[in-house]
């Protein structure tokens, strides 16, 4: 289908802010959610680095539908991540975020589009600020417009090559479910195997923001001395999805000081994780 009207009109305009009041029991939640048993994170004094999503996660809906056709909604995948983490996330904050759409690129199997959202403390004070691109499957809008977001790519040079660290994970049978309650994101193709292989998919897969929270784990544990609060950058492409029951193991390669380079495969072989990017202070 071709000029599915694409608005180009709402390209850098900033959302109204909304807030979050960050609560010790939800951040606990998300940790043991995606099984991270780090002290600092299951004691609640830190929430884990990609609960960064929860509190914008609905606030970035309107963005999207602001540039793309609401009637698209339903081919929509999650593209791509990119988190710059300036201070950690803590019980008793109150942030305040707001959404800007900044572009859209037409490709021949469908139309990718960014968003770029920045959370602050009710002082004023940068938390994070993240880039989330989706793609709308199949549908190629009549042109591009904008701008996307900023790459992050796996040099080719990397494969084969003896990697600073590999971190194999385990993805729970109930994975999605809890994942699902302590995140806020109810898709069906996360808990309803009816509604997965409707989709084309071979059953109900794990959430893309939850395998990038086993890849924070990776990194944080290989690249940062298990220490979270080290952790400046981290951005994925999402590429395969990653079924309940498999394990994953992410690979890392130290391109620079601080910097490394990764990708993700689960135990069938597919690599779930492309471009993988860790930035490490």
């Amino acid at each position: 289908m071709s000029d599915p009207k694409f608005n180009a009109e709402a390209l850098g305009v900033w959302s109204e802010p909304f807030e979050f009041e960050v609560e010790r029991e939800r951040t606990i939640a998300y940790a043991e959610a995606t099984n991270d048993d780090h002290p600092l994170h299951a004691s609640g004094e830190l929430a884990p680095p990609v609960f960064a999503i929860v509190p914008v996660f609905q606030g970035l809906i309107p963005s999207v539908l602001a540039v793309a056709p609401g009637e698209l909604l339903p081919f929509v995948v999650h593209g791509e991540q990119d988190m710059r983490f300036h201070r950690p996330i803590v019980p008793g904050m109150t942030l305040v975020s707001r959404a800007q759409p900044t572009g859209y690129a037409a490709k021949p199997s469908g139309t990718t589009v960014s968003i770029k959202v920045e959370t602050r403390t009710s002082d004023g004070e940068p938390v994070n600020q993240q880039w989330m691109t989706s793609f709308f499957r199949g549908f190629t809008a009549a042109e591009s417009a904008g701008m996307m977001a900023p790459p992050h790519g796996f040099p080719p040079a990397l494969t084969g090559e003896k990697p600073f660290a590999e971190v194999t994970q385990h993805i729970d049978d109930d994975q999605t479910f809890r994942y699902a309650e302590a995140s806020g994101d109810p898709m069906p193709i996360h808990l309803d195997e009816e509604v997965a292989k409707a989709s084309g998919l071979p059953g109900i897969i794990a959430h893309g923001l939850c395998t990038m929270a086993f890849t924070s784990r990776a990194v944080v544990a290989a690249a940062a001395g298990g220490d979270p609060t080290r952790l400046r950058r981290l951005a994925v492409r999402f590429s395969k999805p990653v079924l309940p029951g498999q394990d994953i193991t992410t690979t890392l390669h130290e391109t620079a000081p601080g910097t490394f380079a990764f990708q993700t495969t689960s135990s069938s072989g597919d690599v779930v994780i492309k471009d993988g990017l860790a930035e490490i202070s």
